[in-house]
C-alpha cells in the first residue's frame, strides 16, 4: 500500500471497553467524522491496521490491540459533476440555490463527492475560492437532509461580502419545521449553549460551555399531535434547530438523531424557505422564498387526512407569510 502525501496517521490503543468490539464498529465511534460505509472502504483497502497488519470489517478486537488509521487527505480541487440545480437567483457574483433534501453541501471525509459543490463546480467552472479550494463558493450550510434556499458566492469578493453578513447576524434566515407535541406559547425564544456531545461525537447537545444559541420559534398550525412552526435561528450553530427543539421537548419529525421518526416521511421535516441578505452586486437587500418540496407537503397532507384537519378554504395554511417581515 502506498501511503498518499498529505496522510494523517491516528494510532488507537486499546483496553478492556474494546474486548470483543468488530473492528467497524469500533471505529464508526473512535472516527465519527466518518460514515460506516467509507470505514469499510478504509478497512478493505488496508488504510487500517490492526498490530500493523491487514485486518477485516468483522475481526474482533482484544484488550492488547494496537490500530493505526491511515486517513488519506481529502482533495483540495473537487471534480465538477453534471448534478441537476434548482436555481432561484443568478447574477454575476451570486447564485441563489433551491438545494434538495439529500445532497450534501461539500465534500467531507465519507463524502468526497456527489455534492452541491461538484454541482456548482460544473454549472460555474470558472468559480475559485482562494480562502478555501475545497469548498467554493460556500459561505453557509445546510444539513444533508435539509432542503431549502442556500446562497453561493461566485468570488472572492462576493464570498467575502457575504460571510461579513453571516458574521455580523444581519441575514434573515427563515425554517419551516414540524415537530412533535403542541408547543406552547405559541411564540418564544430558546436561548442554550450549544457544543459536541463529550460521549458521541457525531452528536451536539446543550452544554455549559458550549457557544452561545439562541432560536425564535412562532406556531403556525397545530395538526393534532404535531406543530408546524416557522423557526428563525439568530446564531448559527451545527444542528442548532434540531438541538434546541430536542431540548425542550419538541423533537423534529423525522430526524433520526434528535428527533422522532415516522411512518410518512423518511428524512427529516426541516425546510429552509426563506432567505433575505444584500446583494454584493448591487448593496440591495433582497429576500427570497421556497415553497415546501412534495415529499413535505405530502407529509402534511397525511397528517390532516389522519387529524382530519384542514383551513377555512380547505388547504393546509404552511404557506402562509411570517409576521413582521
Amino acid at each position: 500500500m502506498e501511503i498518499d502525501v498529505g496522510a494523517k496517521i491516528e494510532t488507537f490503543e486499546l483496553d478492556a471497553t474494546a474486548a470483543g468490539i468488530r473492528l467497524d464498529k469500533y471505529l464508526a465511534q473512535a472516527l465519527p467524522q466518518f460514515s460506516r460505509s467509507y470505514i469499510k472502504k478504509l478497512i478493505d483497502q488496508s488504510y487500517i491496521l490492526v498490530n500493523e497488519q491487514s485486518a477485516k470489517v468483522s475481526q474482533k478486537l482484544r484488550e492488547t490491540d494496537t490500530i493505526t488509521a491511515i486517513l488519506p487527505p481529502l482533495s483540495t480541487h473537487p471534480s465538477p459533476e453534471p448534478i441537476p440545480l434548482t436555481i432561484v437567483y443568478e447574477d454575476d457574483e451570486t447564485l441563489v440555490i433551491d438545494k434538495p433534501a439529500g445532497l450534501t453541501v461539500h465534500p467531507a471525509p465519507g463524502h468526497p463527492d456527489h455534492t452541491l459543490v461538484n454541482a456548482i463546480l460544473s454549472r460555474c467552472p470558472a468559480i475559485v475560492s482562494n480562502a478555501d479550494p475545497a469548498r467554493p463558493g460556500i459561505v453557509h450550510r445546510l444539513d444533508k437532509d435539509t432542503s431549502g434556499l442556500i446562497v453561493v458566492a461566485k468570488n472572492d469578493f462576493s464570498q467575502k461580502y457575504l460571510a461579513e453578513q453571516f458574521k455580523n447576524r444581519t441575514v434573515k434566515k427563515g425554517y419551516i419545521v414540524l415537530v412533535q407535541g403542541k408547543l406552547s406559547p405559541k411564540q418564544g425564544k430558546i436561548e442554550a449553549p450549544i457544543g459536541r456531545h463529550p460521549r458521541y461525537r457525531k452528536r451536539m447537545t446543550i452544554v455549559e460551555r458550549g457557544k452561545e444559541a439562541s432560536t425564535e420559534y412562532e406556531v403556525r398550525e397545530y395538526l393534532g399531535d404535531y406543530t408546524l412552526l416557522e423557526v428563525i435561528p439568530l446564531t448559527g450553530r451545527t444542528h442548532q434547530i434540531r438541538v434546541h427543539l430536542s431540548a425542550i421537548g419538541y423533537p423534529v419529525v423525522g430526524d433520526p438523531v434528535y428527533g422522532v421518526k415516522i411512518t410518512f416521511l423518511n428524512r427529516q421535516f426541516i425546510h429552509a424557505y426563506r432567505l433575505g441578505f444584500r446583494l454584493p452586486s448591487t448593496n440591495q437587500y433582497q429576500e427570497f422564498t421556497s415553497p415546501l418540496p412534495p415529499d413535505l407537503e405530502q407529509a402534511l397532507k397525511s397528517l390532516a387526512d389522519k387529524f382530519q384537519y384542514l383551513s377555512e378554504d380547505n388547504k393546509i395554511c404552511y404557506t402562509s407569510q411570517p409576521k413582521g417581515g
